[in-house]
């Protein structure tokens, strides 16, 4: 009789510990939410995340749980897409939910995807409240003044978020920006520009080569011009150091990322092209893990100043316009969409 006691309270301590420790393990996964079903990015971010037989160890802390699939509803590119993404999605486990706050109840940390930049404040306001940690693909807002709000209300809430391109992770970019081949004296970058009628000029696609720019030539820049044709448009910026940087959008279906970093001496090196959302996705997850922030506002806010000082300058016959001037107009159209939310 005293052996049969022993078994059993020997079985029911196995049971609770294994519990315990299948509970333990349960809380390590950090789970993940996704705010729009309209890019290709919410399929690829989940594919990556929920892949059962993924072995890679950091990627394994983390998995996305929920998704809101709205999401554009005037960008029809975009707004096509969202039944194939949402059966996509289901497909890695990810279960659809019908509004953002049942998202939010179901995760520690969030994807905004939607496509259009317009909708970004309004959805991360949306977060921001639940204090939750959040990435916001590009563009981070569809302006600057929607930039400027963004970081802002963050702030007020108390919350980290960041914006970036999956160019400024490409491992050669990376290693420029660390200063790995010296001290970068100026750059030519290169991306494709499809204009979006609801997106000022650059920040809808082309903000990938000018991601990529300040990637390797950090802040500073002081003046900003444009030159237009039919084969595209070349922007030129004058860093306050004396360093020159331009940015090549190209038209007409030409899909290739690039450019070459120069240095003293005539020394140049290529820079590094597109090499899937896996490297951005890293940064992601560390950001979510450490609470470091893989790009600051202050040089987020400027890559948009940059584009806005640059569309300025094409209205006035490719003069130079100052980002001064530019982050000026900016901060008054955010202080007007503060105001609407800060009520």
């Amino acid at each position: 009789m005293y052996q049969v006691k022993l078994m059993k309270h020997f079985l029911f301590s196995l049971v609770a510990f294994t519990a315990l420790l299948t509970g333990a393990n349960a809380q390590e996964v950090f789970r993940l939410g996704i705010i729009g079903l309209d890019t290709s990015h919410s399929a690829r971010f989940s594919q990556l995340l929920n892949d059962p037989e993924s072995t890679d160890p950091f990627v394994r802390k983390f998995e996305v749980v929920a998704a809101y699939p709205y999401g554009t509803t005037t960008i029809e590119s975009a707004a096509k897409r969202i039944p194939q993404y949402i059966e996509e999605v289901k497909k890695y486990g990810v279960k659809v939910v019908d509004s953002i706050q049942e998202v939010l109840d179901q995760v520690d940390g969030v994807f905004i995807e939607t496509n259009d930049g317009r909708l970004h404040l309004e959805q991360a306001i949306e977060v921001f409240k639940s204090g939750k940690k959040v990435f916001i693909d590009k563009p981070m807002g569809s302006t600057l003044g929607e930039t400027i709000a963004i970081y802002r209300m963050a702030e007020k809430y108390g919350v980290k978020t960041f914006s970036s391109s999956a160019l400024r992770f490409a491992k050669r970019n990376q290693e420029l920006r660390a200063g790995q081949y010296g001290e970068v004296w100026g750059a030519d970058c290169y991306s494709p520009h499809n204009p979006e009628p609801t997106h000022p000029d650059f920040g809808y696609y082309g903000i990938h080569g000018v991601e990529m720019l300040y990637t390797v030539m950090g802040t500073g820049c002081e003046k900003v011009s444009r030159i237009h044709s039919d084969a595209g448009d070349i922007v030129s910026g004058c860093w306050t150091d004396g360093r020159l940087g331009c940015f090549r959008a190209l038209v007409g279906g030409s899909y290739i990322y690039g450019g070459e970093a120069f240095f003293q001496k005539g020394k140049s090196v290529p820079m590094g092209a597109y090499e899937g959302y896996k490297p951005l996705l890293d940064a992601i997850l560390t950001f979510f893990e450490t609470d470091e922030l893989p790009v600051t506002p202050e040089e987020t806010i400027e890559i948009f100043a940059f584009m806005k000082a640059s569309n300025m300058s094409l209205e006035r016959g490719g003069k130079y316009v100052t980002i001064a001037e530019a982050m000026k107009l900016g901060e008054k159209d955010a202080k007007k969409l503060l105001k609407k939310y800060n009520r």
